[in-house]
């Protein structure tokens, strides 16, 4: 049956508590407009129509509330394919059939391939229209739903992922709870350094912010230096707490806590970086540290930041056979051995540093109720 024909024969469809689905009808011949308008309000759709592109985007823009367009191709301005482009880039969220008496592979290829849904040859039957646009409402349904859908199962998996991180980050603070614990037990087995792991990680740290690494560096950093001597758990005590000077062989042995360390630490999944502090913290930049003799950038870096500290904190620490220096004496100290035990580019940073920094930390780290957690930077 013609176009011409379809008002004289409209089958109206029946809904039963449903919502009237929207259409809008875009084309510049007011009987066509007129004659689908009529068939597609008979058939229990609610219906606006535009003569013009440039009419029908002055209403989208007003209101964008439509489950579906029908556009002609061929109008005057603005064409049908350009006013698809429209729609597709300002309301990807409404599907649009085009329909044209042109019949032309190209254009419609041209028009599926710029985001129409169905294309409609003039004349066409009623039961082809209904059908069509069934098809289309059922279409942008079902896109919208599975928008609702990915939108809904974002926000799940965000939340989710939300809790996760919370989770990870409570694992995170038990880990280094139970770290603390481990450099707190390895001080208080050797008295003579008490304290000293946690003043130098604070050390560290500071150090390290200084030279503007993110937290995920500070963090590994942090944690390398707090258990850089925990190989010292298999070193015999009495090498350990030996008040006098270690003999070769003991000097040996006492060097091996690098590695056992190392090997300690390694096995722990989220320390396998600190672990690398560990095992180089007593190599030295000219190369004639311990255990492996790496040199310059051979060294982790945060190994490299550590050796600085560690050599501030031995410095201005009382031992039993000799009194702390001051912080300025370890400064030029440091100064002096840059380039050969220390990075000369970390030495600078150090520098920068005002000095009664260092001197604020160790009184921060005095008492461990006073103390912050080593691996939260200031």
């Amino acid at each position: 049956m013609a176009f011409s024909q379809l008002h004289h024969t409209v089958t109206p469809r029946k809904y039963l508590f449903m919502p009237q689905e929207r259409i809008l009808i875009v084309d510049d011949e007011e009987p066509v407009r007129a004659v689908a308008a009529a068939l597609l309000t008979s058939s229990g759709y609610t219906v606006n129509t535009a003569a013009s592109a440039e009419d029908a985007l002055t209403r989208l823009q007003q209101d964008p509330d439509y489950d579906l367009v029908l556009s002609d191709i061929m109008m005057p301005g603005t064409d049908g394919l350009t006013f698809l482009d429209h729609l597709c880039t300002d309301h990807p969220g409404i599907p649009v059939v085009m329909f044209s008496a042109i019949n032309d592979i190209y254009v419609v290829t041209s028009a599926f391939r710029r985001g129409a849904i169905d294309y409609l040859l003039k004349p066409f039957e009623r039961t082809e229209l209904e059908s069509v646009v069934l098809r289309a409402i059922e279409h942008g349904r079902l896109r919208k739903q599975n928008s609702t859908y990915r939108h809904n199962l974002e926000a799940i998996v965000n939340t989710r992922t939300g809790r996760l991180r919370s989770t990870m980050l409570d694992l995170e603070r038990s880990y280094d709870i139970t770290l603390e614990a481990m450099g707190d037990a390895l001080d208080l087995r050797d008295q003579e350094t008490e304290g000293h792991s946690r003043r130098v990680t604070a050390y560290t740290n500071a150090l390290a912010q200084a030279m503007g690494l993110n937290s995920e560096e500070l963090r590994v950093i942090a944690r390398g230096a707090f258990l850089h001597d925990i190989g010292k758990i298999a070193t015999p005590d009495a090498i350990l707490l030996k008040p006098g000077r270690l003999t070769p062989e003991e000097m040996a042995i006492m060097k091996e806590h690098c590695e056992r360390g190392y090997e300690m630490v390694r096995k722990i999944s989220f320390l396998r970086d600190a672990a690398e502090i560990v095992y180089a913290h007593q190599e030295q930049f000219d190369g004639k540290g311990y255990p492996r003799g790496l040199r310059g950038e051979e060294i982790p870096l945060g190994a490299r930041i550590f050796a600085i500290a560690d050599t501030l904190d031995a410095m201005t620490s009382d031992r039993p056979y000799r009194k702390g220096t001051s912080f300025a004496k370890a400064r030029d100290e440091i100064t002096h051995c840059s380039g050969t035990q220390f990075d000369p580019q970390i030495v600078e940073v150090f520098l920068s540093i005002p000095p009664e920094t260092w001197s604020d930390l160790r009184a921060a780290t005095e008492t461990q109720t006073a103390a912050p957690s080593p691996f939260r930077s200031n």
